[in-house]
């Protein structure tokens, strides 16, 4: 612990935004780095708890008070090992990740936590700065070939661990570039994509292997997939989006929120965008249905692209301010959650539910929504109508998509959908088939996919070697 009373003396300070009346003209990242002295500052506030309840809020189990310590005393390479010996991507995380592990933090019990994800991400981005940052390729081979089924999160972190453990990874991506969600669903003002493209450059001098354009399924068959590879990771994500099978459905202007990010992404990068139908808010009244991550990105796209007006729509009720910390802490609290987007002009209304998309020569229009309480029944004379000329649904995944590859495959599903694996052999109900990420556990959290990524590329070298020395 390097200053015993640091958050006695240091009070929270986190990195700030520039203007929204700036940041909404552009497309690039508007985080405020903290300086070197300050991010040491705020390092010094972690109170080395005898049970460290941030180490269990972190997915990845992050050495948090380790690192802080390191910060502490200037020992920013050290930190950097640690950080890595846990976290593949802590760039990734250290932008997009929600941080469970600050509502985890004893100091969050007086609203203090320690900045955890701000001095995660100074940690990383000083460690490429200073060319600390380099290809681990393996000493040794073992001349086993494993395919990755998808570049996400997941699939990144079980390649590269597979890579590191001497194994021949082969990364199966049906999009141009690799990412996943991270490049195509994350707006670039969250997470600009050259991060994504220096992490792949660093794995490909490891000897992973991308192969780009490839849908498994539909261009390379799963029995030759199978017949090719000693063993193969399924991390494809959960990509069906819930629909909202009301009235008006099929207008024009009605989309899934997976439809619009990733075509505002593409036109970011220079690529093609896949589609002769855009979806632009330009000059139009948005509604966005659903109130999590995907439909802050939906705000914050939109109002950068020029909509007259941003209205997100939640069915849930309006949470509290503040969580009571004595019932929820060191748990991720439910309260009421403002991002950046949110700030750059949009309306938010909760107990919401959309009845039907009203329009005009196939064309939506308006919606016809009305109120309901807390058990989800509508209340008497509050419909309303709100008008609309794009809608965009972002309600969250239900489970991976079955038709082509999980089809094929004939793999045992869970109640939800999703692949059946469990978390420590992270194998299918197929022998050499495994599981992890999104398309096991279904939709969560970059952090989380991280982990499985890992956990999964730990599981599959202990299989095909009879033991292994990656770290979990």
């Amino acid at each position: 612990m390097g200053k015993v009373t640091g958050f006695l003396e240091i009070d929270r300070q986190d990195r700030k935004y520039k203007p929204a009346a700036d940041r909404i003209r552009h497309y690039r990242e508007f985080v405020i780095p903290l300086s070197d002295e300050t991010t040491r500052n705020q390092a010094s506030r972690c109170m080395d708890c005898g049970i460290p309840f941030c180490h269990n809020g972190c997915p990845v189990n992050n050495q948090i008070p380790d690192w802080n310590d390191l910060v502490y005393h200037g020992d920013w390479r050290r930190a950097l090992l640690n950080l890595h010996s846990t976290n593949n991507f802590p760039e990734f995380t250290g932008r997009v990740c929600p941080a469970p592990c600050e509502a985890s933090c004893t100091l969050n019990l007086q609203e203090q936590p320690v900045t955890i994800k701000t001095i995660e991400c100074a940690i990383v981005d000083r460690g490429f700065s200073e060319g600390w940052i380099l290809p681990e390729p393996p000493k040794r081979k073992t001349g086993k070939k494993i395919a990755i089924v998808g570049s996400g999160p997941a699939g990144l972190a079980a390649a590269q661990q597979l890579a590191r453990a001497g194994h021949d990874a082969h990364v199966y991506e049906k999009n141009a570039k690799a990412g996943g969600l991270l490049r195509y669903g994350i707006p670039d003002f969250k997470m600009e994509k050259h991060l994504i493209d220096r992490r792949v450059a660093q794995m490909e001098a490891e000897g992973v292997q991308f192969h780009y354009g490839v849908h498994v399924g539909v261009d390379l068959s799963a029995a030759e997939l199978i017949q090719g590879h000693d063993a193969v990771v399924l991390a494809g994500g959960a990509e069906q989006p819930r629909d909202l099978p009301v009235p008006g459905r099929e207008l024009r202007g009605v989309h899934f929120a997976m439809d619009f990010l990733p075509q505002q992404n593409r036109r970011v990068s220079g690529e093609p965008l896949t589609t002769n139908e855009p979806i632009l808010a330009t000059g139009k009244h948005v509604i966005v249905i659903g109130g999590g991550d995907t439909g802050s990105d939906c705000i914050g796209t939109s109002v950068r692209q020029g909509a007259l007006s941003v209205t997100q729509l939640e069915i849930m009720p309006r949470p509290p301010e503040r969580e009571n910390k004595l019932q929820t802490w060191p748990d991720w609290p439910l309260k009421l959650r403002t991002s950046s987007s949110h700030d750059e002009g949009s309306s938010r209304e909760f107990s919401v539910l959309t009845k039907e998309f009203q329009g005009k020569d196939g064309v939506v229009k308006a919606l016809r929504c009305v109120r309901v309480d807390g058990k989800m029944q509508e209340e008497p004379g509050s419909e309303f109508t709100l008008k609309a000329d794009l809608v965009l649904l972002a309600m969250g995944f239900v489970s991976p998509v079955r038709e082509g590859l999980i089809e094929e495959l004939g793999v045992e599903l869970d109640a939800r959908g999703n692949i059946a694996a469990d978390t420590r052999a992270y194998q299918s109900s197929r022998e050499k088939i495994f599981a992890c990420g999104d398309m096991r556990r279904g939709q969560s959290l970059v952090v989380w996919a991280i982990r499985e990524g890992r956990q999964c590329a730990h599981a599959v070298d202990a299989l095909l070697m009879g033991e292994s020395n990656l770290p979990r």
